[in-house]
């Protein structure tokens, strides 16, 4: 195959859906091109895993070119590659959510968000790396290992859809699904300089679910390497159905649909490490903050904020909540001895701390995250967003399961790094991860925009705003350049 860097890879998606409508790029060079990108990539960085055979691929794409012709047009997907993470249903395709338990698990029919990616015209051509079960925001599992950084492989790539965030960032993958409940879309994203999108809760339905009131700590939604395919995708995710009767009504007009807006004296407040409370590794506020100038450049005030709040209580209402979601969802895995054995030591650790509350512990927390939920809007009032980063720490080394202390602190548990993430998730407001740039060692990070209310509209907005004047984000990953050589 060739290596030579090609427009059918480099380009964003919205680019490509285009190019394959107007006839301009066929789907058969795209599918080729990708699988060459594959080919030569994937195998150092093990992003994409159950990847299907080149060959049925081609036909695949060889068949949406035949579609084409007859004048039948799949959608805004048609023709493109398109991976799903591993912890999402698929058709005919293993699904193994990154569990031994399940490493030969083929579902017989697609999970909703797969069934409309698909709808839309894409083709399936294998999985995005996760964590075990989705646990965890350093993507390793015993099926399938590790997943490197798409700037350092050295490093981690972030998680829980840590396979996805390194697909896109090294052209595998044209636009990817993820999923986010303590900054699953959004560390992955900020550690590999693509952007995040955790839409607010409900606004894309995640189906099949037992359960379908009480959990609502975790949401699908869109990664890209656009602000445009990052609503593109959306508009493809989103929509309400009566399958699932927390879904926000569906939108009249396409989010991608006026984006470029003014953001003239747009607030956005600075919450930074509210005030000390959460360490972080050094210069990590100082490259975060500078990435919101992208946005001051265009006339927005940005002003400091510590909420009047305490953060360790919104710590203890998350280890409930979450603990409680974990064990319903593994709790007949638990009971088996034998299929116990199998799960990651984090995972029993949740189980069995979710075992241990009641009812009345799991209300006591539901009040503290609506007491934030309240304060938060409050803050609307004089802020349009709120601002923090993706991480307390850079990407850390990938040989480790997590890190121990950040700026000397000791973390008391695998996720105890990733705090600073579950104001966003707490809320249920959408959260936006932008690029925010690179410290001295070449290691990205990102910030996070919580929006208003079920603002997604007005949040990708001000992310197509902050696009326009971060020029970081078209900084390509050492490994691009030189698969071009």
């Amino acid at each position: 195959m060739n290596h030579a860097s090609t427009p059918s890879v480099d380009g964003d998606a919205t680019g490509l859906s285009s190019a394959i409508a107007e006839r301009r790029l066929s789907c058969e060079r795209v599918m080729r091109d990708h699988l060459d990108r594959i080919e030569r990539l994937n195998p150092e960085f093990n992003a994409i895993v159950s990847l299907r055979d080149p060959e049925a691929l081609m036909q695949d794409a060889q068949a949406a070119d035949a579609a084409l012709s007859a004048g039948r047009y799949g959608g805004w997907l048609h023709g493109l590659p398109v991976a799903i993470k591993d912890l999402a249903e698929t058709a005919g395709l293993t699904t193994t959510y990154g569990s031994p338990l399940y490493a030969d698990n083929v579902p017989d029919a697609d999970c909703l968000m797969a069934e409309r990616i698909r709808s839309a015209g894409a083709i399936f051509i294998g999985k995005t790396n996760t964590p075990e079960f989705g646990l965890g925001s350093h993507t390793y599992n015993p099926v399938f290992g590790t997943t490197r950084n798409a700037y350092d492989p050295s490093l981690s790539a972030g998680g829980s859809s840590g396979g996805a965030a390194v697909a896109l960032a090294l052209r595998l993958l044209p636009v990817a699904d993820g999923s986010d409940m303590m900054g699953s879309l959004r560390n992955p994203a900020g550690w590999n300089n693509i952007w995040g999108f955790r839409p607010s809760f409900g606004r894309v339905p995640d189906l099949p679910a037992d359960e379908l009131f009480l959990h609502q700590l975790s949401t699908s939604g869109p990664m890209a390497r656009s602000v445009r395919d990052l609503a593109r995708l959306l508009d493809t995710l989103a929509g309400e159905t009566e399958a699932f009767p927390l879904s926000l009504p569906s939108e009249a007009e396409s989010f991608a649909a006026g984006l470029d807006s003014d953001v003239g004296g747009l607030r956005v407040g600075w919450i930074g490490d509210w005030g000390g409370y959460y360490p972080t590794d050094a210069n990590l506020l100082d490259t975060t903050r500078n990435g919101l100038e992208a946005l001051a450049a265009q006339g927005a005030i940005i002003e400091p904020i510590e909420p009047y709040f305490d953060p360790a209580l919104l710590w203890k209402s998350w280890m409930a909540l979450r603990q409680w979601s974990v064990s319903a969802g593994h709790a007949q895995r638990y009971e088996d001895a034998e299929s116990r054995e199998k799960l990651k030591p984090e995972l029993r650790w949740e189980i069995e701390g979710g075992l241990r509350l009641s009812a009345a512990d799991i209300h006591a927390a539901s009040v503290i995250r609506s007491n934030w939920v309240r304060w938060l809007n409050g803050a609307f009032s004089r802020f349009d967003v709120l601002a923090l980063p993706t991480a307390q720490v850079f990407a850390f080394d990938a040989t480790i399961s997590w890190p121990r202390q950040i700026a000397g602190r000791a973390m008391d548990t695998y996720h105890r790094w990733m705090e600073i993430v579950i104001p966003g998730t707490l809320s249920g407001h959408p959260v936006l991860a932008a690029p925010a740039g690179f410290d001295d060692r070449g290691r990205s990070i990102g910030v996070q925009l919580i929006g208003r209310p079920r603002g997604d509209r007005r949040l990708l907005q001000i992310a197509r705003a902050y696009e326009r004047s971060a020029p970081w984000i078209a900084r390509t990953p050492p490994a691009i350049s030189q698969a071009a050589m």
